[in-house]
Order: C-alpha cells, then sequence, then structure tokens
C-alpha cells in the first residue's frame, strides 16, 4: 500500500497522520482542523502555510514525510473485529469529552463504541489501597452498575481494578482509558480483566498502536477519564497521587469531584480529605453521589436494601462478637490486643473474627491485624 492509496482509500489514514504528528498536541490539532477544516487539508497544503502557525520544524517534516508504515499498521489493526476509531467530527465522538478544551481529536476503541455515550461516573484512586479502600471501591462500582451507570476508569492496579471488577461482577458496563496504546495491555497482569472489559463495555486510548505505557502519558489519560464522566469518586489517595490529577482535571472541567473519607491517621485518605477542603463532596454511600447528580432520578428508598448499611449484620450479632467489635476501630489491631482489651481466649477472638471477615464487617491485613468495614 503506497501513500497515494491510503490517502484516497482511507480517511482514516488522514486523522491517523495528524495524530501521529510529533510535538502537535491536542489544543494545536483542534486549531488546525479549526482552521483548515478537515486533516485532509491540514495535509494538503503547502508546508510554508502550515509553518505560519507556528508548527515546529520536527512537526513540518513529519508531515512532509509520514510515516507510512506506522499508518498501515494502524489501519490493519483497526480492520479486526471489535476496533473503531472515533473522530472529533463523528455522531458517536462522547459529547461530554467534546466540551473540554484539549479533547483528543480522536479515540482508539476496542470494544462497544455505544458505552461512550452512556452516563458514566470515574472511580479512581491508590495503586496500594487498604482492604477498607478496595471494599469501598468494588461496592460503589457494584451499586453503580445496577443502577446502569457505567463505571469509567484507567485499569490500574488497586482502587481502579476495584472498580472495574466491581462494575462487571454487577453485571453492569465498565469503560478503561489507557495511556498507552490499545494493542498493549498494561499491566500485564490485567490481561483477564481487559478481556472482560472488552466484552462488557470497551478500552479506550487516544495514542496509537504501538505507543508504550509511558509516564508522562498518564496525566494525558487521566483528563480523558474525568472528561467522559458526569464525576469523579477518589476512594484512597495519597497526597502526591495521580487520582489527584484526574480530580483537578474534573474541577477545571466543571465535572463533580466526590470523595471517601477516612481516618485522620491513615495516610491513603489525606488526598480525600484535601479534596473534601477544596470543595469536593464527602460520600459515604452512593446516594451521596444520586443526589449530587440528579441523575437516574433514584432515591434510597428504590435502591436495594444491601445498599442501604450493613448494620443488620452488626445488629443480629450476639453479645461476645458486639464486645469484641466495640474494641475494633477502623484502624488495624492486633489479635493480642483484642484477646487484652476484650478477655476473651485466643482461640474465641480468631473464630469470631473469621466469621466476622467472611461476614464483610471486618477485614485483615499482613501481621494479624484487623480493622472494621461497618
Amino acid at each position: 500500500m503506497d501513500q497515494e492509496e491510503i490517502i484516497t482509500g482511507d480517511t482514516r489514514a488522514d486523522w491517523l497522520v495528524l495524530q501521529r504528528a510529533p510535538a502537535l498536541g491536542p489544543l494545536q490539532q483542534k486549531a488546525l482542523l479549526d482552521i483548515f477544516e478537515s486533516p485532509a487539508n491540514v495535509l494538503s497544503v503547502d508546508i510554508a502555510v502550515l509553518e505560519q502557525h507556528g508548527l515546529k520544524s520536527i512537526t513540518l517534516k513529519y508531515f512532509k514525510q509520514p510515516d507510512w508504515k506506522a499508518i498501515e499498521a494502524d489501519i490493519k489493526w483497526l480492520d479486526q473485529p471489535g476496533r473503531h476509531l472515533i473522530t472529533y467530527f463523528d455522531k458517536s465522538y462522547p459529547p461530554l469529552l467534546k466540551e473540554i478544551p484539549d479533547a483528543p481529536i480522536i479515540l482508539f476503541v476496542h470494544g462497544d463504541p455505544a458505552v461512550l455515550q452512556s452516563v458514566q461516573l470515574a472511580i479512581v484512586g491508590s495503586r496500594n489501597p487498604s482492604a477498607g479502600g478496595k471494599q469501598a471501591a468494588r461496592a460503589f462500582a457494584e451499586q453503580l452498575a445496577q443502577l446502569g451507570i457505567t463505571i469509567t476508569s484507567g485499569m490500574a492496579l488497586g482502587i481502579d481494578c476495584c472498580s472495574h471488577v466491581g462494575a462487571l461482577g454487577a453485571g453492569g458496563k465498565t469503560i478503561a482509558v489507557l495511556g498507552n496504546g490499545l494493542d498493549i495491555i498494561y499491566p500485564a497482569r490485567h490481561k483477564a480483566l481487559a478481556e472482560r472489559i472488552v466484552n462488557n463495555g470497551a478500552l479506550v486510548s487516544e495514542f496509537p498502536r504501538g505507543t508504550p505505557p509511558l509516564a508522562i502519558n498518564f496525566p494525558q489519560r487521566n483528563r480523558i477519564i474525568s472528561g467522559l464522566t458526569a464525576g469523579v469518586l477518589v476512594v484512597e489517595a495519597a497526597q502526591q497521587s495521580g487520582s489527584l490529577i484526574t480530580a483537578r482535571y474534573a474541577m477545571e472541567q466543571g465535572r463533580e469531584v466526590f470523595a471517601v473519607p477516612g481516618s485522620i491517621h491513615n495516610p491513603l485518605a489525606r488526598g480525600c480529605h484535601a479534596l473534601v477542603k477544596q470543595g469536593a463532596k464527602l460520600v459515604e454511600t452512593v446516594q451521596d453521589i444520586l443526589e449530587e447528580l440528579n441523575i437516574l432520578g433514584h432515591t434510597i428508598n428504590e435502591l436495594p436494601n444491601e445498599f442501604k448499611t450493613v448494620t443488620d449484620n452488626v445488629d443480629t450479632l450476639d453479645d461476645e462478637y458486639k464486645l469484641l467489635l466495640d474494641n475494633i476501630a477502623y484502624e488495624p489491631v492486633s489479635i493480642d490486643k483484642l484477646i487484652e482489651l476484650t478477655g476473651l481466649t485466643a482461640d474465641t477472638v480468631s473464630s469470631m473474627l473469621l466469621i466476622l471477615e467472611v461476614r464483610g464487617i471486618v477485614s485483615s491485613s499482613p501481621g494479624g491485624l484487623y480493622a472494621r468495614l461497618n
């Protein structure tokens, strides 16, 4: 396939050339489209004209001789089942994302492109969350997905992964926005998760095939996560966290920001607490989110009973269990300390903790430590 065949035979090539141009970000790409109306017109104009619009020499050199082998490989990848290219001018381009000033000019999609039109909420957070953080992310994702809200995240380790899994477990839809080309699964251990997302939502990226997961890509990726969604829920984030970048983008884009509070002694809660100080809404239940967004018209009475609280689980416990729970805080405590505080035997405490963990009332962590979840 030569250059002429690519240009005349497939208009996707024009968009791919513009997307792959070095030293040309989304704002400049959109500016060129505003001026010349189409990628084809950008490519056909004289280089001297492009130079007058402030393009760098490396960009001009690329337009003189695009990497046609890479473009051809992009098209071959796109021609496989379930793979799509959505351009900025397409009717299927996500309307909320189109509102942001630096919206990507194209989106690569693997999965169902229609899911990008759905009502979405982003859930993001720490890559190394606590057991309680993992449970919170899964629970929020599950409950929101059951209400028909698509869960959007970044498929990273930790909270992102738990959010996708929670949505999928509820039979809902989920979108993963990646910071690399869709021919690369990162992290590699999430290959099976990526396949599930493709079958029940979509993998999305603005980066063309072959783009590695470089650190510089992820802040850029985060603006798409927030841009696609009605709001961003942050579950556990340190003060220096990529999740806070997503939250900042959301604030700048006029989207709602929600934060799950935690213990003042938990370093993973400090980012969430900082967001609350900046105006994010503190949330404890799905209803807190629905009320703020005013979407779907759901009330707490319409939510399944298990969404409300798990106090019923606690209320049905006998006195010894209640005694044990009274001495378990939301910060990890050792079995030895619990034995000392309750006066119960080691065997009794160990057995009771196992039951409480199975019932989702406490969580365990390395070193024989336990913390209350509800």
